[in-house]
């Protein structure tokens, strides 16, 4: 005769695994959900956006720019322009410039400047021209002036000027004698050496009629003239 012993269910203590429940389900906790981080994927979004943006515009810019000729320095009106004055740039193209394409910069050079052009500009068809100083009936003279002689204003070319006589000797003057005086055009200016001792002469190289030639180098020739700056207004 066989007797069977039912044992009542317990706890279970040898740590080989979780308690028994006996028959009862174990319920699993929920894992937490992961939050979406809607702003960090919105900014990633924009960095994107604005990198193509980028690169559209940098495309654009590159393909639109052109190769231009501009002033490295100040380059007076009537000055022959040399190779060292100019310099090519690049710019956006802009239908309302009209500035000299770079492959042109030499066909510039050994021209007379028909305006002045301020160092960093764009020098167009009509900052140059191929007008001969001196022009027919024309011709250039040139006067050493010193500092004292001179008006306090830099002269530059196209300054229209009166070259005056000073022929009084040991500061005397006839004060009734009317002052003889010669009208001239300035093409250039250089400056000399002091064989006056009165300080470092101003050779200004002008442009006068024909016939008035002589009698300004003859003024010269005494170097007792001066310089009267008139109307600078073109």
């Amino acid at each position: 005769m066989t007797t069977t012993v039912e044992r009542p269910q317990s706890v279970a203590t040898n740590g080989a695994g979780p308690p028994s429940t006996g028959g009862a389900a174990v319920p699993v906790p929920t894992p937490p959900k992961a939050r979406r981080r809607w702003g960090l994927f919105a900014a990633m979004a924009a960095v994107v956006c604005l990198g193509a943006l980028g690169n559209v515009w940098l495309h654009q810019a590159t393909t639109n720019s052109t190769q231009v000729v501009a002033a490295r320095s100040t380059i007076e009106r009537g000055t022959v322009i040399s190779r060292d004055q100019l310099i090519t740039v690049q710019i956006g193209s802009d239908p309302a410039l009209k500035p000299v394409k770079a492959g042109q910069l030499e066909s510039l050079v050994g021209k007379r400047a028909a305006v002045d052009v301020a160092a960093g500009s764009l020098l167009t068809g009509e900052s140059t021209t191929d007008q001969v100083i001196p022009g027919q009936g024309h011709s250039l003279v040139g006067v050493g002036v010193t500092p004292a002689m001179m008006p306090g204003a830099k002269l530059v070319a196209g300054d229209r000027i009166r070259i005056v006589a000073t022929p009084g000797q040991q500061g005397v003057t006839d004060a009734a004698a009317k002052p003889v005086s010669v009208a001239a055009v300035v093409v250039s200016t250089a400056t000399g050496a002091d064989t006056t001792g009165q300080g470092a002469q101003t050779i200004i190289t002008v442009d006068v009629p024909s016939a008035d030639a002589p009698q300004l180098a003859s003024m010269a020739s005494t170097g007792k003239v001066a310089i009267v700056l008139d109307s600078r207004d073109r």
